[in-house]
């Protein structure tokens, strides 16, 4: 009774201090993200959170766990492609838990075994994969390494929600290799255009013959079209033949004028 009769004796506060670590190590306060994993004498008991939470002294432990998605780094892997390139390859997945219990009952470090998964994955995917996928069709490789990734850790509770390959380093022979092959692409690509163009302009070659041959005024009026070209330009002295075609007209006419010489009898 020595407590209730004088509270601030040294006994009393000795008891008052043990109850504020009792309840300060009973009581616990979680943020939304955060889940605690109760186990109760190394059974478990139940998932708790968000919020206050009671936790039995001494019988109860929790584990917290962080609901919220983690952003890990796969290490950089050393790769032989199945075209028998070889490659430095790195990553980044993207995951969350999303069964407390089994992310802590089912594995030791679910994050380590994550990490673990994730490397051996990406090694297998990219030997599995040729050259050009890796470097032009990296979102097929992106979701084949996010689906074996996440069959594989759905086991203790976390679920992989994306996995980009970042980077790809390859030997300097290749990317010499690789630039050659640009610049030949490039340069069959000039060479259709340029071909694509001469084609267009014989066709229209043909088809400007054929008009001609057609109608033989059309032939004239582009002769005398280039002769006014021609002329127009200074200090300039051009021999140009006429054809008969153009002068005949005029020749005949010419004669038709001329006095007629009397025939001798």
């Amino acid at each position: 009774m020595d407590f209730f009769d004088n509270p601030f004796s040294t006994t009393g506060i000795a008891v008052l201090l043990f109850i504020i670590v009792v309840l300060r190590s009973a009581l616990r306060v979680l943020p939304e993200w955060e889940r605690a994993v109760v186990l109760r004498l190394g059974r478990f008991q139940a998932v708790k959170g968000p919020g206050i939470i009671f936790l039995i002294p001494i019988i109860d432990t929790a584990r917290i766990v962080d609901t919220r998605i983690v952003t890990m780094n796969v290490p950089r892997q050393e790769a032989i492609t199945s075209d028998n390139v070889s490659v430095s390859v790195d990553a980044v997945v993207l995951f969350k838990v999303m069964d407390p219990r089994d992310a802590v009952v089912q594995i030791t470090d679910y994050i380590q075994t994550a990490s673990l998964i994730a490397q051996t994955t990406l090694r297998s995917v990219i030997g599995q994969a040729e050259l050009d996928d890796l470097l032009a069709r990296r979102d097929k490789i992106n979701q084949q390494l996010q689906s074996i990734i996440d069959e594989q850790t759905e086991a203790f509770g976390v679920k992989v929600t994306s996995v980009e390959v970042r980077d790809v380093i390859l030997p300097e022979e290749m990317k010499r290799a690789l630039a050659r092959q640009a610049e030949s692409e490039r340069e069959r690509r000039a060479k259709i255009i340029a071909a694509e163009g001469e084609y267009q302009a014989a066709e229209k070659l043909v088809q400007a013959a054929q008009m001609i041959a057609q109608q033989p005024a059309a032939l004239q009026l582009r002769y005398l079209q280039t002769l006014a070209e021609i002329t127009g330009e200074r200090n300039t002295t051009v021999v140009f033949p006429i054809p008969m075609e153009l002068i005949r007209p005029l020749m005949d006419g010419a004669q038709h004028h001329l006095p007629q010489t009397p025939s001798k009898s």
